[in-house]
């Protein structure tokens, strides 16, 4: 009879052991559930995420959407964990969701890549934007005039340009597109003195496009004054498969895939 009771509480054991094992198991492969924006997208998530499950075997299950929408999933408990161009509001935190800044991306200045001018002043490229500045001899550059292109006014970049640069006053413009990368199309397309805004992220692989600097700063330098910082959002402290995403996110992997992408990370 003993030998039974043994030899049963023994099947229990292992019968208990095996089912946390597996439960372990199936802990490590469940996706985690990852809201991103648009704009953080574009830039560089995509070989940053097949990396990230290369490296751990975790997968992820990606939804794009607005920055605000990624604060609200997180606070409704709709996903694991977000990725967002916008810093957390006090109602945001008083919900318990906690923001890890890890990369800027700078508003690069771009221009068809024969225009001649180097340099502009924070002003000049108010008073460009502004209609003040119509022709590129005025700053030194070819008699030509200017062409606006802008992005439409819903997406980030239009609206970092016009509460950083132009301070809310209206932005004028010849042309504009629906999505941001179609500026970059539309500045190699138009006459040499097109110029427009795009976030560095998605403008550094087009080598047809000029940047220009700005008060004497590159876009990849740290005291460039335009950038957009880039957040990881959670409901509270990160742990599990959370924390080794956001463990990744400040690895020497992700921090080169940043610096490839011409943004800067931040550590």
């Amino acid at each position: 009879m003993k030998k039974t009771t043994i030899s049963t509480n023994m099947a229990i054991i292992a019968v208990s052991i095996i089912m946390s094992l597996v439960s372990m198991a199936m802990a490590e492969t469940t996706p985690i559930q990852y809201n991103c924006s648009h704009q953080v997208y574009d830039a560089f998530e995509k070989s940053e995420l097949e990396a990230f499950t290369k490296v751990t075997g975790i997968p992820v299950d990606l939804a794009l959407t607005s920055s605000y929408s990624c604060a609200h999933r997180i606070m409704q408990d709709m996903t694991d964990i977000a990725a967002t161009t916008q810093a957390l509001h006090k109602h945001h935190k008083d919900h318990g969701l906690i923001e890890v800044p890890f990369c800027k991306n700078p508003l690069a200045i771009i221009a068809n890549k024969s225009l001649t001018v180097e340099n502009i002043t924070r002003t000049e490229l108010e008073e460009i934007f502004s209609g003040a500045i119509t022709n590129w001899k005025e700053l030194g550059g070819p008699d030509i005039p200017i062409t606006l292109v802008v992005t439409d006014r819903d997406t980030s970049a239009h609206k970092f340009f016009s509460r950083q640069v132009m301070h809310h006053k209206e932005i004028e413009y010849d042309y504009t597109t629906s999505q941001p990368t179609r500026v970059l199309e539309a500045i190699e397309s138009l006459p040499a003195g097109a110029v427009s805004f795009s976030f560095l992220g998605a403008q550094i692989r087009n080598h047809s496009i000029k940047t220009l600097t700005l008060d004497g700063k590159k876009p990849s330098d740290k005291e460039y004054p335009l950038y957009q910082t880039f957040y990881l959002v959670t409901k509270g402290q990160p742990k599990g498969s959370i924390k080794s995403f956001v463990d990744f996110i400040q690895s020497d992997t992700a921090q080169a895939m940043i610096w490839s992408n011409g943004m800067l990370p931040i550590q």
